[in-house]
């Protein structure tokens, strides 16, 4: 986190030695200790609690609702895509029978008699 190295802690100790003195500084290294131990028991709590909270409120679960839709949204696209406009699709077309072929033609000249 810091990149401390064994020769920055080296010359920190020297430094405490020559600041506090050999009867001062085993004292206030355990209190330092002390200090550094509760700090990373706190942040450890605080990171486990979050932890849990977010485990409680799933947040993965509207993220999959959300990839879902996307999906079915995607392939819906696809499929107009594949559908040219104004064109039935082939799957819905039925064949022609004489039947329909004289209803054209009959419809054809009702059109052609009322035009003229």
């Amino acid at each position: 986190m810091f990149d401390v190295g064994f020769a920055e802690l080296f010359v920190l100790a020297l430094i405490g030695l020559l600041v506090l003195g050999p009867e001062r500084l085993p004292k206030v290294a355990r209190t330092v200790g002390g200090f550094v131990r509760k700090a990373r028991a706190s942040w450890i709590g605080l990171r486990n609690t979050i932890q849990s909270e977010l485990n409680e409120a799933d947040i993965s679960a509207p993220i999959k609702q959300a990839e879902k839709e996307f999906k079915k949204i995607g392939k819906d696209l696809t499929d107009l895509a594949d559908v040219k406009i104004g064109e039935a699709p082939a799957a819905k077309e039925k064949p022609v029978t004489e039947t329909d072929r004289e209803q054209q033609a009959t419809q054809q000249s009702t059109t052609r008699d009322d035009d003229a």
